[in-house]
Parts: structure tokens; C-alpha cells; sequence
């Protein structure tokens, strides 16, 4: 038998490090995935790609024995773990049959569609909402990336949230790096390598911050305060850049009254950094140029969120480092390919419809209403906007209760792609409620998850191994990185995994929308929005090194301005007021903190964080693959040596962790250098080992931190909607063993 031996170009989506691979396939089986050599970011790439535990497991995770190979039906009661096996097109003929009546009955928007970390293809989701008329999608987004690129857009006029290199300082801002983005992490060691100086704010001890000149380890929830002391600093002691400002900024004056509100005694009261220190980096940041500052989920997840997100956003502005080198680039959108923008057939969507996104009333920032606001600006000045996967949602929390309650009206079906709401949202006893209330739940998955069991259908996902790719950073980047399929997503006799693409074309074909679908496959898709370069999508990937980024161009505001109403960075956010929110980050504490209830935190009396990223995991993902969990067998709690030992804890105890929503509990880690006060949870812990159907749910109850977190929309962040996933209070004790 002859050896064969075959070599795809794929981009790798286990996270958002979107390493281009290039996958060996030999006699038609995977057997690894190595670095692209030939790609322009191949330094970038290899030293990570190498020590990938997810990229090492590859075949193990692609030929996993629980792997959803077919479609299949609930059989039984919900829950209950009984199915039967069916046809694709008997699940796209019965899915489609229901939506339509559903439609007809309660209106289009008694469907939502529920998404994960937008690693799918989530332009086609969006086209097939806006024409099925509900305005009705979640996900992540207002806790990930979407709060950086709606603050930065508002105040810019376009997206500046990614890091770039050649920074000489470097501030990062509840992100940990050296776990979440390993690929970052080596840029920013190679940096430091050259000299450059890092700030690090984390109330935690990492790897990060081992690296830092200046750890600014600040009580929880505490991040805008830090930030705005540091802005007073620099205005007080002059470091601010005058001329760009006085020429580029617009609201200076009114920034620099509200930051004298927070002198750094009150701030060091506030957070418990001392005030020498936020002076230092204050003065490190502005001082040594050009500077970056970048945050990662950290400040997203706190109910002053977007306020951090602001000072973010205001540091680089005010000391000169915006779109230059080294600094934080506006980028822009690829000036030819066909933007996920232009995809999604957002301009299609009726006014009348967006009115009934759920929460955006209340929370407008991060739908219709700032999302359009934004999008005016955007094309009065440089003419595009960014797509609206990561920036345009209903409010999750609100959803779920529509779900449970029918106010303010019905929402009876969802489609599930991409996503584990029962592990990855917050408040999982009420996202269970409201899964169990559907009338129709329809789940594509790579596997049988908590939140499949409870579906009616369980469709089996092909995974980036046997689909292309585009991406683009949600619109949010001026490269496309495009990669090829590696596997057949179909093999008779074996599997028929399908495509979420797929899903949303059938299904829109059955639901009057066979116009807007003229791509049969999504090869045919990617090859049309590539076109314009000259190019399909094979010979994109194997002409064109399947990557293209037009040279940056550093200070584009001198030939253009800002896509902001005044042309300039508007620190003073005009955006923000006329959506009647406060237009200057301001400091306001935790709704749950024992500063702001201290009578319950007599009976919750620790600071609890939660989400932490950890290694070989992605979120909920990879806890079935064998060799990681080796790696990582248990959910892992930390907490300072001293604290755990008062209340007889020692290192390796499982431990009870509680807050007024319910308990779970992981396995107590010693962390010297965390404040006695304060206790961190690891996020994303299931159990596929374990039984499926109730009440078991694969183990979701033990350990899945958000059992613990708060969902209410009285506690999400104002503007965004952001629920808050740390400063919050708990209680602990060890697990009593019999």
C-alpha cells in the first residue's frame, strides 16, 4: 500500500490565538499539526503551536468515541438522555416546520439564538436572523470582546482594543496572558526581552505578573478606580501630550475636572493599591513611549466594566501613543474582502423588529440603539463599520427570564451553536429553568454538553478541521487569515457532521429565504467574499499564503479625522450621552462588595472572582480529552495559605464555596500573594465522564462556578449589560468526608 501524505493549510479556532497550522493528513488520518513555516507570523506562531496541549491532542479530540457523528431526536422526556438517531433532512424539515409556526403564532421574535466565544461562523447566523425577523441573539459578547469594541468605536470611530508590538511599556489590565493568549504572552517576553517596561493590574499572582516592574494587585472590582487615578496623575503632573490633545481630543477640560475626583489616597482607600505605586505607573505609562495598554475579559466581567473600558481607552489617547507604532493602531477593515458587515444584511433588519430586541431599552450600548448610533458616525467619517457578532445583542440575562416568565412577551425556541450557556453563563439554576420552559430547543455541538442534554435536537457540528475559515477579528482587523478544510466533514458510513453554516442556509431555505442563500456550500461563500481580491478560496490559501494585510498606516486621523461626531477622540463621550449615560468613566462600587452590603457580608465575608483562565482547557471545552485532563484532573479554588488554614483547609481539600445563589465545590490551591480576603474559582468545570441525563447533567452542579454568580440585570453593567462574574461575596468550608 502506497504511503500517502498530505498537507492542509487550516486556521486552528481551539481559542482566539487563531494559529495558522499546517495539518499532516496521511493515508487519510490525522496524525498532527505543526506550525505554516511560510506564513508571514511564523515566528509568531511556532513556538506556540509547538507547545500547544490542544494542538498535541488533535487526533485524540478529532477521533474521540463521543464525538456526535449523526442528528438525533429527544425521545424521551426532556433531559432524560434518551434519543433517536434521524436523517439531516428530516431535522432541517421538523426544525424548520416548528419555527414557522412558532412565527406565525408568537411572531419571529420568539426565537433567540444562543452563541459561544464566535468561533463559527457567526455572520451567517446573523443573516439568518435578520431575515427571519428576530432581533433576539446572545451570547458571550457582552462579557468578551464586544465592551472593547463598541467603548474604543465610540470614542474613535473604530476599534482599537487588539496589542500590538514594538511597545517599549506595556499595561495590561486584567488579562492574563501567559494562560489566555500564549501568543501574545511571547510577543510581549520578546518585547520585554529588548528592554520594554510592564504594568500589570490583577488582584491575582500569575506568571504575568511575575514579569512586571509594577504589580498593581488592587482589590476586586476596583479597576476604574486604579485607572482614573492614573489619569489624574498624568494631567496633574503635565505628562499628557498637549498638542494632541488640544488638537484631537474633544471633552479634555471635562475629563480633567472629573479625574480630580480621585486623588490617590482616596483611590489607594478604594482599592488597596498604595499610592506611590499607581503614581509610578502612571508616570512609567506616559513617560516611556510608545505605550500600549490592553485588557482582556478581566474588566469585562465587572459591573464598572465599561467604565474601565473607557480610562482604557483615554490613557493611550491623551499621551500620544493612539495609531502609532508600538501604541494602540486603529486597523480598520480589510479595504477589498467582504466584511462579516456586509454579510450579516444588518441594513435589512425592519425598525420595528429591533424595538423588541430583549433589554435593549435598558442596556443600549451594545444593541440597537448604540450599535446604530455608532454605525452612523462610522460611515459619515471612514465609511464602514465593524461587524455585529461581537456588538449587537439582546441582553442575555433578560432573555433567559423571557423564557421563564413569556414577558414582556412569549419567547418559546432556540438555536444553541457553538455554546454551553448551562457551564458558561452566568446564574445556572435560572438558565436551566429557562432551557427546560422552551417549546423547541435545537443544539449543534461537538458533543452530548450539559446544555445538549436538554435539547430536542442534538445536531453533530463539524469541527475547523473539516470546514474552511475566515478570520477577521469580527470585522474588528484590516488582515483576513483564511484557511482550508482538512478532513471531509462527511464519510459515509462513519459520521455526517455538518457545518453551522449549513444549518442557518437550510434552514432559511425551508423559512422564504432561498434568495439570500445563493452559496451552496461554504467554500462557495468564502470564495465570493474573496473574490474582489482576485481570488477563491483554494487559491487564496495556497496562491496567497492564505493571509493579506495591507501596510498599516500610523496617524490616519491627520488626513481624515476621527468616525466620531466631533472628528475627534471624544473622551467626553458624546455617544455615551445621547444614549443617557454618564459621558466620563466614574468609580462605583461592586453591587455585592462589603463595602456596598456590608450586613451581608457578615454572612459572605470574601471577595470571590471567578473565570481565571487555566491551561489545556478553553473555557468548557477539551475536559473529555484524556491527556488534558491528566494534565489538569480537578477544578482547582485558591486561596492564601493563612486564610485556608483558619478554617482547617489544607492544599488538595475538596472545598465547599457558597454565595447567596448556591454552592459548588473544587479542590483548594494554596496562593500566597492573594489577599487573605479574597478567593478565585476556576470557570468552565463539567464532567462528560459522568451520567448525561438527570439529575446528573454530566456533573454540571459540583463544580461550575456560575451556580455562584449573579445574572440580575440590577447588577449587570448599566450601558453594556454585562453581568458581573467576580467581586462578588462568598463563603467557604471544607468538604466533609465520612
Amino acid at each position: 500500500m502506497s504511503d500517502i501524505l498530505e498537507l492542509k493549510r487550516a486556521v486552528c479556532m481551539w481559542c482566539h490565538d487563531h494559529c495558522r497550522v499546517i495539518v499532516h493528513i496521511r493515508n487519510g488520518v490525522l496524525e498532527k499539526i505543526e506550525e505554516d513555516a511560510a506564513h508571514p507570523h511564523a515566528n509568531d506562531y511556532s513556538r506556540w503551536v509547538r507547545a500547544c496541549p490542544r494542538a498535541r491532542a488533535a487526533a485524540e479530540w478529532f477521533y474521540h468515541p463521543e464525538r456526535l457523528n449523526y442528528p438525533l431526536k429527544r425521545a424521551g422526556e426532556r433531559g432524560e438522555g434518551k434519543w433517536q438517531k434521524i436523517s439531516w433532512d428530516q431535522a432541517f424539515d421538523e426544525i424548520a416546520e416548528k419555527l414557522k409556526a412558532l412565527r406565525d403564532k408568537c411572531g419571529a421574535e420568539s426565537l433567540a439564538t444562543i452563541s459561544g466565544t464566535a468561533r463559527s461562523h457567526d455572520e451567517y447566523r446573523r443573516r439568518f436572523m435578520h431575515l427571519f425577523g428576530s432581533p433576539n441573539y446572545i451570547g458571550q459578547g457582552e462579557i468578551c470582546f464586544g465592551p472593547a469594541l463598541m467603548v474604543s468605536s465610540a470614542i474613535f470611530g473604530m476599534p482599537a482594543f487588539l496589542m500590538g508590538r514594538h511597545a517599549k511599556c506595556i499595561l495590561l489590565i486584567g488579562t492574563n496572558p501567559e494562560q489566555a493568549f500564549r501568543r501574545i504572552w511571547l510577543n510581549i517576553l520578546e518585547e520585554l526581552g529588548k528592554g520594554s517596561k510592564l504594568i500589570v493590574l490583577d488582584p491575582r499572582r500569575t506568571a504575568t505578573t511575575e514579569r512586571a516592574d509594577i504589580w498593581l494587585r488592587l482589590r476586586p472590582g476596583t479597576d476604574t478606580a486604579v485607572l482614573m487615578g492614573m489619569i489624574n496623575v498624568i494631567i496633574q503632573e503635565n505628562y499628557y501630550d498637549k498638542e494632541f490633545v488640544t488638537k484631537w481630543c474633544h471633552g479634555f477640560e471635562e475629563l480633567k475636572k472629573r479625574a480630580e475626583e480621585y486623588p490617590l489616597d482616596k483611590v489607594e482607600q478604594i482599592s488597596w493599591v498604595p499610592a506611590e505605586k499607581i503614581r509610578n505607573a502612571a508616570r512609567m505609562f506616559a513617560t516611556i513611549k510608545p505605550a500600549t495598554a490592553w485588557n482582556h475579559m478581566g474588566i469585562e466581567h465587572l459591573t464598572n466594566g465599561i467604565e474601565a473600558l473607557h480610562c482604557r481607552f483615554i490613557l493611550p489617547a491623551i499621551t500620544g501613543n493612539l495609531d502609532v507604532r508600538g501604541g494602540n493602531m486603529l486597523y480598520g477593515l480589510h479595504p477589498t474582502f467582504i466584511s462579516n458587515h456586509e454579510i450579516e444584511m444588518v441594513d435589512h433588519f425592519p425598525e420595528v423588529q429591533k424595538k423588541k430586541a430583549l433589554g435593549a431599552d435598558r442596556f443600549k450600548l451594545m444593541a440597537w440603539p448604540g450599535y446604530d448610533l455608532i454605525k452612523m458616525n462610522a460611515k459619515k467619517g471612514w465609511g464602514y463599520f465593524i461587524g455585529s457578532s461581537h456588538t449587537l445583542f439582546a441582553h442575555a440575562p433578560t432573555t433567559y427570564r423571557a423564557m421563564i416568565t413569556g414577558k414582556p412577551y412569549p419567547l418559546k425556541a432556540a438555536l444553541t451553536v457553538g455554546a454551553n450557556p448551562m457551564v458558561t453563563q452566568g446564574n445556572t439554576k435560572l438558565v436551566y429553568k429557562a432551557l427546560k420552559n422552551l417549546d423547541l430547543h435545537v443544539v449543534m455541538e461537538y458533543w452530548l454538553t450539559p446544555t445538549a442534554e436538554l435539547a430536542d435536537y442534538v445536531l453533530p457540528a463539524a469541527s475547523w478541521l473539516e470546514r474552511p475559515e475566515i478570520y477577521t477579528a469580527s470585522d474588528a482587523s484590516s488582515w483576513i487569515e483564511v484557511g482550508e478544510a482538512s478532513l471531509p466533514h462527511i464519510v459515509p458510513g462513519k459520521y455526517d457532521r455538518r457545518r453551522d453554516y449549513d444549518l442557518y442556509r437550510e434552514l432559511g431555505m425551508r423559512l422564504g429565504q432561498k434568495e439570500y442563500w445563493p452559496w451552496e456550500t461554504l467554500e462557495d461563500a468564502y470564495s465570493a467574499r474573496l473574490a474582489p481580491l482576485g481570488y477563491n478560496l483554494h487559491d487564496f490559501v495556497h496562491q496567497h499564503n492564505g493571509f493579506d494585510m495591507p501596510r498599516p498606516q500610523e496617524r490616519k486621523y491627520e488626513k481624515m479625522g476621527f468616525s466620531t461626531s466631533t472628528g475627534k477622540v471624544e473622551l467626553y463621550s458624546v455617544v455615551m450621552e445621547k444614549l443617557g449615560y454618564d459621558p466620563l468613566p466614574r468609580y462605583y462600587e461592586p453591587p455585592e462588595s462589603p463595602i456596598s452590603q456590608p450586613e451581608l457580608a457578615r454572612e459572605f465575608p470574601y471577595i470571590l472572582i471567578t473565570g481565571g483562565r487555566h491551561q489545556p482547557f478553553y473555557h468548557s471545552e477539551h475536559r473529555q480529552i484524556e491527556s488534558n485532563r491528566k494534565r489538569h484532573p480537578h477544578p482547582l479554588m485558591q486561596l492564601h495559605p493563612d486564610t485556608a488554614k483558619e478554617h482547617g483547609i489544607e492544599e488538595g481539600d475538596w472545598v465547599w464555596v457558597e454565595t447567596p445563589r448556591g454552592r459548588m465545590k473544587q479542590k483548594c490551591q494554596y496562593m500566597s500573594e492573594l489577599d487573605r480576603s479574597v478567593v478565585h474559582v476556576q470557570h468552565g468545570w463539567w464532567f462528560p465522564e459522568e451520567p448525561g441525563e438527570e439529575p446528573w447533567l454530566h456533573g454540571v452542579w459540583k463544580s461550575n462556578c456560575n451556580i455562584l454568580t449573579d445574572d440580575d440585570p440590577d447588577a449587570c453593567n448599566e450601558m453594556s449589560g454585562g453581568w458581573p462574574l467576580r467581586a462578588g461575596l462568598c463563603r467557604f468550608y471544607k468538604v466533609k468526608t465520612f
